[in-house]
């Protein structure tokens, strides 16, 4: 567990109890949500968390130490444990971009060299070379918010706290800082965000806290948490959305009962639908008997190419006919293929373009978005990307997701996952000299035919 409270308690100057005997145990690696209404406690557990506040009672362990509130301890914590906050005008007070980044390199002691190569290195990462004379209170949300990001992953703590992170940010924005949330996590940062968007914290977390009027009220996985109907409404919130939807489904008897779909895909792929056709029946076929139908496209498959085994016969007619209920397996599914934008090279691009017949292309993080559009790219999807990808390719597809070194092995996991789970074989791989071999099990989950 790289960081631990137990029975921490904190009340404000004018008696406010802020937080009520919490015990955490946070493991590394992990995405963390703490979750609950404003005015529950998050805030102030987090300024707990890297020793801006001190607890009442009870104790903060970073790596299995207690932490020591003298300058020197809290100084070596704050290099393990960055926070941005809610408000990223709070965080930003530098002269220009350039400067804020640096400001925390510079208190750290680095060499000029070191600060410089630091910087520059955020600014490339979080596509701000750009931005980096501009004053940040002259940016957009999303660009603040970027900034106060990068600020503190230039000091390279091991955990990354947020507070609200997608608050007051359009739609567009908020994708981008998920995608770099999901990158920093693919290259090892343990990050904790607060937020009262169960939707959020559902699809994003593997791990959740649930907080109400500064108690601790249930933790574990999001679907568990989630579960508890009334311990959510309690708490002032609501279900996440597509844990509604599935449940009416559910009760409609058109999704099998007791699953947790947490995406669209895993929703789509749950769905209990009657698919039947009248079909020529020889004497021979009983109800109840199955059919092999052979391979169904056109008018029959619109949406690609399948093959019905073991359709089964529910009704004969006076004339022939008889009324099968198909069982649909998907002859030939698309591709889905990762290109990692770090090592964009154009020619070598195109290439893979022509090579692998890609018909969508799909971007993730704001480097790789930029690429694109300097380079006239033709992205049809940049937000929720993996999703989209997976649907296009069960009906054929072949799809491509450009992104960057800390995203393809979250990519991969998610769809070799989906792939795992769902049963359908999609092609499944990374594509040119930027994409290394992810791991052992870094093969093509499909080969085609």
């Amino acid at each position: 567990m790289i960081l631990e409270t137990k029975n921490l308690e904190f009340s404000y100057p004018d008696g406010t109890k802020a937080i009520d005997d919490i015990s955490i145990t946070i493991p590394e690696g992990k995405k963390v949500s703490f979750v609950g209404k404003n005015g529950s406690g998050k805030s102030t557990l987090f300024l707990l968390l890297n020793g801006t506040l001190k607890p009442k009672s009870g104790k903060v362990l970073f790596g299995g130490k207690e932490v020591n509130y003298s300058a020197s301890g809290l100084r070596e914590l704050r290099k393990k444990v960055g926070i941005v906050f809610q408000n990223s005008d709070d965080q930003l007070f530098a002269p220009t971009v350039y400067q804020d980044i640096a400001f925390g390199p510079l208190n750290l002691g680095y060499s000029k060299e070191e600060i410089e190569r630091v910087v520059n290195q955020m600014l490339d990462h979080f596509g701000l070379q750009s931005l980096k004379d501009k004053p940040p209170h002259h940016l957009s949300g999303g660009q603040k918010k970027r900034v106060a990001i990068a600020g503190v992953l230039a000091m390279d703590p091991d955990i990354i706290i947020l507070d609200e992170p997608l608050s007051n940010l359009d739609p567009v924005g908020a994708d981008e800082i998920l995608d770099i949330l999901n990158e920093l996590n693919g290259l090892g940062k343990t990050i904790i965000i607060s937020t009262h968007d169960v939707d959020l914290a559902y699809q994003w977390s593997d791990y959740v806290y649930l907080l109400s009027s500064s108690k601790l009220i249930n933790e574990g996985t999001p679907g568990f948490v989630f579960s508890n109907d009334e311990e959510v409404r309690n708490s002032a919130l609501k279900s996440p959305f597509i844990l509604d939807v599935y449940r009416e489904l559910e009760k409609r008897w058109l999704a099998p009962g007791n699953a947790q779909p947490k995406d669209i895909p895993e929703l789509v792929q749950l769905l209990r639908s009657i698919d039947l056709m009248r079909v020529e029946a020889g004497p021979e076929i009983e109800v109840g008997g199955c059919v092999n139908l052979g391979v169904l496209f056109g008018e029959f498959a619109k949406d690609g190419l399948y093959e019905a085994v073991n359709s089964r016969v529910l009704f004969k007619n006076d004339d022939g006919t008889a009324v099968v209920e198909l069982n649909r397996r998907v002859l030939k599914p698309g591709a889905i293929y990762v290109y990692d934008m770090d090592s964009f090279d154009k020619d070598e691009f195109d290439k893979i373009i022509e090579e692998y017949d890609i018909d969508h292309i799909g971007a993730m993080g704001k480097k790789s978005k930029d690429i694109a559009e300097n380079e006239g790219i033709n992205v049809v999807c940049n937000s929720g990307v993996i999703d989209k990808s997976i649907l296009n390719a069960i009906t054929g597809s072949r799809c491509l997701i450009i992104t960057s070194k800390g995203m393809v092995s979250h990519t991969a996991k998610r769809i070799r996952e989906y792939i795992r789970n769902s049963g359908i074989r999609l092609v499944f791989g990374p594509v040119g000299k930027g994409a290394t071999e992810i791991d052992s099990a870094g093969k093509e989950e499909g080969k085609e035919e």
